[in-house]
């Protein structure tokens, strides 16, 4: 093998000449724009058993395959064997490469985090020895790449002595995934954990219903007097973070806040977990946590991520300060309610399903002696301990099954108002607080120690454009005079304090942090009774970039005098409709900046002038052999400005951006030509038939030019060539069925009239027209998703226009096509019976 060429600017033509993205799930990423710090070590059960170590730089990862793995032993020197440049997407890579593939096996994600160079990267390269350092779940401390003198390829992976080496081989490290949590071994053998938490769960007690993330209401702890022993009881750390739900909808990631807002994009590495998680549905209860260098939680260090908005800057974030998710509950899993089961075996069951290390990490407890536990927090510096009753369930609200006990008495107030600074202070001089008491702010207290200077006349300047005539909160304590200014209730902090007597102050308050993660709901005294009423949802504060649109006027559609701006606004007007379908996903364009009767083109590339603000995406394509920078339509916005641009069609990917070499969907493209669209219908409703056969499940919508389209979801879990396979057998076996209106050959001479059944749609990069996008044809038809009802003598392509369209979705309820997007068919079982079918014939 030839040496590697690291100044190469196309380091993945190798990798992409040993594969094929239709055969395939490896993804067939491009060179990253910005090159980050990600590490991983893949174990690779191919023809020989070993591990892939892959380091991030110049835009790809750096590859060595090192048969026996890392070793923490210094003495124990690793031959790395120096490999091709992979797309740094491979570092999430896990599943299993088919037979007659390079390198057909079992692939796990290993381990996985950031690396700092402590050496000039390019200089280690020429010299062959690279010196840095490994920040992930397993490999930690100071490594060395050393190559071997007089050899193309052959290296040395060394541990440096630091405090993470060990002696005499032993590793302190488990061999499982950080993502599946399943070993290469049982990944190659097809462990189901699915079916193993299901069987535990049907004699578990646990209720058979499925829970949707946005209807979980949080349980809470209430202040708990100090720490105590009980046997009924266990004893959790309580953490340093955000409180959150994970969820998964569909194959899409979902991270809730305490007050329900989806913080999914804030926390990416999180996110990158819930994905790889492999259950279908679930929901787990935690705290997402920052560590600091000495690995305790660092709740600044959590408010920096946590206000981070710009997508660069939480990406750069999520390496430097990565987080986690420590998970103390399980509220659902696999089709079940686990909230009315005892705390413990939730927590038994919990701790099966999670791997045993990555960004999903098991809150681990001890039972009976909390005394003895809280000493041990102390000594560590820690927050405090959450105290839990073994039995509890899982309920919405505060409970007493639930204490907090902290090394501090410490509680979150709302800001109702501020005190002017005096002598040399500048700013403020104190904060006033107050906590709710059923609806009634009741006055704490004020706050005048524990700011920073500089963060004075910070809070001021905050607090003074809610600045109200009186004070919002009630009591006898309330201060008079000009010298106490009043603001809008909204902030709120965290306080520390002595003691907080009924009917009196707080004594000894020192101010300690922001609580921006919290509503001011949730500042309640201890031993009040909780506010009334649910919490308004606060308002989306995001900035949001206006569309400068362009030729509003401007006939698009001559016969029927359609302009750019009816084009607009239709799409505006479906917009929460079609936005599942282009969400996450490499969208494609069609422009007539003239209308339809002028000339137009098909553009896949963004422009460079392309805003900041709007998402793209580099992907490498397999047809054109190049890498394109697609637009990605994630919301309306971007859905505007596309439009604006003239593009009437969207054209899709049957994949999406966290699975591009898995598609979501296979589809067959029913063509009339010459045919009549009633014999169109009769293949369609031949086809859907066909599909409940087999137990297949299935889905319609009109092409908005002359045929229909048939789409069967896969749910991710085949490969494009697969994909296409089954789009065959249902088109052959349907063909077969009905020669005399349908065929599958291609070539319109071979037809004689008959509906030609397409499914060579189906591959890496290939297209498909948007549903509920417009075609540029006359009277402005829309692709429109069916219910299979609608499909039946007398459907017309001219129904649905840009016109009527709209008006066709306020009147129903839910979409009839969505599931296509994230249902998970049983593949295996409806291949069998289709199978049965060809052999019957």
């Amino acid at each position: 093998m030839a040496a590697i060429d690291n100044n190469s600017k196309d380091n993945l033509g190798t990798y992409r000449a040993k594969r094929s993205a239709d055969q395939t799930p490896e993804p067939f990423g491009s060179r990253a724009s910005v090159s980050g710090r990600t590490f991983v070590v893949q174990k690779h059960s191919a023809r020989h058993l070993h591990y892939d170590f892959r380091i991030e730089y110049d835009g790809v990862l750096k590859s060595w395959a090192v048969p026996r793995g890392p070793s923490f032993d210094p003495a124990d020197k690793r031959l790395a064997v120096h490999t091709e440049d992979h797309p740094v997407e491979y570092g999430d890579f896990e599943g299993i490469i088919p037979e007659d593939n390079y390198g057909a096996g079992a692939v796990i994600v290993w381990d996985q985090g950031f690396w700092v160079p402590r050496e000039d990267i390019d200089e280690g390269f020429k010299k062959g020895k690279l010196l840095f350092e490994l920040h992930g779940h397993k490999l930690r401390g100071l490594w060395t790449l050393v190559k071997i003198k007089k050899s193309e390829k052959e290296w040395l992976l060394i541990k440096e002595r630091d405090a993470w080496a060990t002696k005499d081989g032993e590793q302190p490290w488990v061999d499982n995934s950080v993502f599946s949590g399943l070993l290469v071994e049982e990944l190659k053998a097809g462990r189901d954990l699915r079916s193993e938490v299901r069987e535990t769960l049907a004699t578990s007690g646990a209720i058979a219903q499925d829970v949707t993330p946005k209807s979980v209401e949080l349980m809470k702890a209430q202040v708990g007097d100090g720490p105590f022993t009980d046997e009924e009881w266990l004893f959790e750390l309580k953490y340093d973070g955000y409180r959150l739900l994970a969820a998964r909808e569909g194959t899409q990631p979902l991270l809730l806040s305490r007050q329900g807002f989806d913080i999914t994009a804030t926390f990416p590495e999180v996110a990158k977990a819930v994905v790889k998680f492999p259950f279908n549905d679930f929901i787990l209860d935690g705290e997402v946590v920052v560590h600091d260098e000495e690995g305790r939680p660092s709740f600044r260090r959590m408010q920096k991520r946590g206000r981070l908005t710009h997508r660069a800057e939480i990406q750069r974030a999520a390496v430097e300060y990565p987080a986690a998710l420590y998970v103390f509950d399980l509220i659902a899993i696999e089709g079940y309610d686990l909230r009315s089961l005892p705390l413990l075996k939730r927590k038994e069951i919990l701790k099966s399903v999670l791997p045993p290390a990555g960004s999903l990490k098991y809150s681990d407890h001890v039972e009976t002696v909390g005394e003895a536990f809280f000493e041990q927090v102390k000594k560590m510096e820690l927050e405090g301990m959450v105290a839990k009753r073994k039995s509890s369930s899982y309920h919405a609200g505060r409970s007493s099954s639930w204490l907090k006990v902290r090394l501090d008495r410490t509680a979150d107030f709302v800001v109702v108002g501020f005190s002017e600074p005096k002598g040399s202070r500048v700013g403020i001089g104190s904060l006033h607080l107050a906590a709710y008491d059923g609806s009634d702010l009741v006055y704490a207290g004020a706050v005048g120690t524990g700011f920073k200077t500089d963060e004075l006349t910070k809070i001021r300047a905050l607090l003074e454009p809610t600045v109200r005539d009186g004070p919002s909160c009630i009591g006898e304590m309330v201060p008079l005079g000009q010298s106490h200014r009043w603001v809008e209730p909204e902030l709120v902090v965290e306080v520390r304090y002595k003691e907080w007597p009924d009917g009196a102050l707080l004594r000894h308050p020192v101010f300690f942090r922001f609580r921006d993660d919290k509503p001011k709901e949730d500042c309640v005294r201890p031993g009040g009774d909780p506010v009334f009423g649910s919490p308004e949802p606060l308002a989306d504060d995001a900035p949001r970039t206006l569309v400068p649109f362009t030729n509003l006027d401007k006939i698009f559609w001559p016969d029927e005098q359609y302009t750019k701006g009816d084009l607009i606004e239709y799409y505006r007007s479906v917009a929460r409709w079609i936005l599942p379908y282009l969400a996450n996903r490499p969208v494609v364009m069609t422009r007539f900046p003239d209308g339809i009767d002028g000339k137009s083109f098909f553009q896949k590339d963004a422009p460079q002038w392309t805003p900041d603000w709007i998402r793209k995406e580099m992907v490498w394509s397999e047809d054109s052999g190049k890498e394109t920078n697609y637009f990605i339509c994630d919301d309306v916005e971007t859905l505007l400005y596309i439009i604006n641009m003239g593009t009437i069609p969207l054209h899709v990917w049957s994949s999406r951006l966290t699975h591009l070499e898995r598609p979501d969907w296979t589809i067959l493209d029913l063509d009339p030509k010459e045919a009549p669209f009633e014999q169109v219908i009769d293949v369609a409703i031949a086809l859907r038939e066909l599909c409940e056969d087999i137990e297949l499940p299935c889905y319609v919508k009109t092409s908005g030019s002359s045929g229909i389209h048939v789409l069967v979801p896969l749910g991710g879990q085949c490969t494009y060539a697969q994909s296409k396979s089954i789009a065959e057998l249902l088109g052959r076996v349907t063909a077969a069925a009905h020669p005399e209106i349908a065929t599958v050959t291609r070539a319109l001479s071979g037809r004689a009239g008959r509906v030609y059944i397409d499914f060579v749609q189906n591959g890496h990069g290939k297209l498909l027209v948007s549903p509920l996008c417009v075609r540029p044809l006359p009277n402005a038809s829309v692709s429109m998703p069916l219910d299979w009802s609608d499909v039946k003598s007398g459907l017309r392509m001219s129904d649905f226009t840009i016109k009527t369209a709209p008006d066709i979705l306020c009147g129903r309820t839910v979409d009839p096509m969505l599931a296509v997007l994230d249902e998970k068919p049983d593949l295996s079982n409806a291949l069998q019976k289709l199978s049965e079918r060809v052999v019957e014939r």
